[in-house]
């Protein structure tokens, strides 16, 4: 039987169509105006919820601050139990720091004018070297496998390390490398053919390769975007003016300075670890100890610095369509997702001072497809070698745990760059800072007594383990601004910086003047270190 057709609607009246035409015309116009003002309306409820978001209690920081505060009632560091160079050289070598104070804040600003990134250091690098030239002191650019890496060096009268000093800067086998300053291949590293330069005293002959021989440090490496957040335009002066104010005295006076100092400057700190570079070409060889110090929200002489290794892991599967069958894929982004979420909960079973950071750098390009790709970087870091050998063992697992709950293949690889490890801090040599410090009316807090909560990394590191240091920090800035920001790059021009940059010269300085002075200071230096575990070899360390 055949269907009857329904039956056609009659047409609308014309003056209808025209009510109807203008309602929709207005529907539509008022549909519009609600997508404009939703449009002028997003960033402010964006903005809104961003404020909203961005709200973190300063509860816990307040915490810290009131127990600084009371300790800091109480706190002392005990200062030196050394005798040191004679009070009459320090006076010297102060006046000489301030003799170079103008010279070397113009340097300082200059630097954080042009602050260069890491490895890019040129124009900073070429700026120092120059200071260094006007002052009459030949220096190398580009040594120790770096192209903006310094080395110079000055010595005194010539003269014999005390016995009992040993031979702290001994490689990780004990044998104390033969000649300073050799590169990889044995060759030394700053002198002429003729021999003369490098490694001469001040009345022109030659010194012994047994002398006490330590260096100062200056970094000068920058961060992307905030320039130097991190104070390094303060380092570099710090580092280069103690160094010029020990080669005036051992110029005015050769048994002023009785032994060797070099200065290194050493690029690429900053998310690198530009002294293991160097230190792998020779740089610490032969040295007995090395001293440096940061700029900081306070005044420390000792201070917990982290070991910190760096890991990519990549994770491959299989790809299909997400709906039709995604039985047939593998999901690579699964195994991100569940190694980042098994490293938050590993987290409850670590230690208070190892930290742990992660991102997804890459999981997929649509959603409608099964992700065969996902990789992620991460930073393990812990207080003591040992510890951060066994953090990262246990990360990895997390990685190849993942991979086998997603079914896929996983790639775990390890330092792009260099590890660094802790700071080891010399405490005979840190009481020789202290002691300078207060000279110029700085009294440095003991460990502790800034909570160990708040700690950083840095490549010096990997030369505390290899010879005794020192890398105290010194206030530029308030408290409460932090490390690589604007702000604290902002500080780090400021008067407050100018009069740390002096202060930590001399105190640099007057470190290295008390140690090759003092034959006591020098073996309690070298005994220290030993007791402590002596040298590690850091390239093989984790295996």
């Amino acid at each position: 039987m055949a269907t009857p057709s329904a039956p056609r609607p009659e047409s609308p009246h014309p003056e209808a169509q025209h009510t109807e035409a203008r309602l929709e015309a207005q529907r539509t116009e008022a549909r519009l105006e609600a997508q404009r003002t939703e449009a002028r309306l997003a960033p402010e409820r964006t903005e809104a919820q961003t404020t909203e978001v961005s709200t973190v209690s300063t509860a816990f920081l307040r915490q810290l601050d009131d127990e600084r505060e009371s300790a800091m009632r109480t706190a002392s560091h005990p200062g030196s139990a050394f005798d040191g160079a004679d009070a009459a050289l320090h006076d010297r070598l102060e006046e000489l720091v301030e003799a170079d104070r103008p010279e070397m804040l113009d340097l300082m600003l200059d630097l954080a004018e042009h602050p260069e990134v890491a490895f890019e250091e040129h124009r900073s690098a070429r700026a120092i070297v120059d200071v260094l030239a006007a002052h009459g002191i030949e220096a190398q650019l580009g040594v120790h496998g770096l192209d903006t890496a310094i080395r110079a060096e000055i010595s005194g009268i010539s003269g014999t390390r005390p016995a009992e000093s040993g031979a702290a800067g001994a490689d990780a086998a004990g044998a104390k490398s033969a000649g300073l300053g050799a590169d990889a291949s044995g060759v030394g590293v700053g002198a002429e053919a003729s021999g003369a330069g490098v490694g001469v005293d001040a009345a022109g002959a030659g010194v012994g390769d047994d002398v006490p021989t330590l260096a100062i440090l200056s970094e000068y490496d920058a961060l992307p975007v905030v320039g130097h957040g991190c104070g390094h335009n303060v380092i570099a002066v710090m580092g280069l003016g103690a160094f010029l104010a020990l080669a005036a005295l051992a110029k005015a006076d050769p048994s002023a300075v009785p032994g060797r100092v070099v200065f290194l400057g050493t690029p690429a700190e900053e998310g690198h670890t530009g002294k293991e570079y160097m230190a792998r070409k020779g740089a610490f060889d032969g040295l007995d100890a090395a001293v440096m110090a940061h700029p900081y929200g306070y005044d420390l002489a000792d201070q917990v610095w982290l070991g910190r290794r760096t890991l990519t892991v990549k994770f491959h599967g299989h790809t299909a369509h997400a709906s039709a069958q995604p039985f047939m894929g593998r999901n690579a982004l699964d195994a991100a997702s569940l190694m980042y979420q098994g490293i938050g909960l590993m987290r409850q079973q670590t230690p208070p001072s190892d930290r742990i950071h992660a991102v997804i750098r890459e999981g997929g390009d649509r959603a409608s497809v099964v992700p065969d790709y996902a990789k992620l970087d991460l930073y393990v870091r812990s207080q003591r070698p040992e510890t951060l050998k066994d953090l990262s063992s246990r990360v990895e697992d997390v990685a190849r745990g993942a991979a086998l709950m997603a079914g896929v293949g996983v790639s775990v690889n390890w330092d792009q760059h260099p590890p660094s490890l802790p700071v080891r801090t010399n405490e005979a040599l840190t009481g020789s800072w202290v002691q300078a410090q207060r000279r110029r009316g700085r009294d440095p807090l003991p460990f502790g007594v800034v909570s160990p909560i708040l700690a950083a990394s840095t490549d010096f590191g990997n030369v505390s383990y290899r010879i005794p240091g020192i890398h105290p920090v010194i206030r530029i800035a308030p408290p409460e601004v932090a490390l690589h920001t604007r702000e604290f790059a902002t500080w780090a021009v400021s008067e407050d910086a100018r009069a740390a940059a002096s202060d930590g010269a001399y105190g640099l300085a007057a470190t290295v003047l008390d140690a090759l002075h003092d034959p006591q200071l020098a073996t309690a230096m070298a005994a220290e270190f030993e007791e402590a575990g002596g040298a590690i070899d850091v390239p093989s360390f984790f295996g």
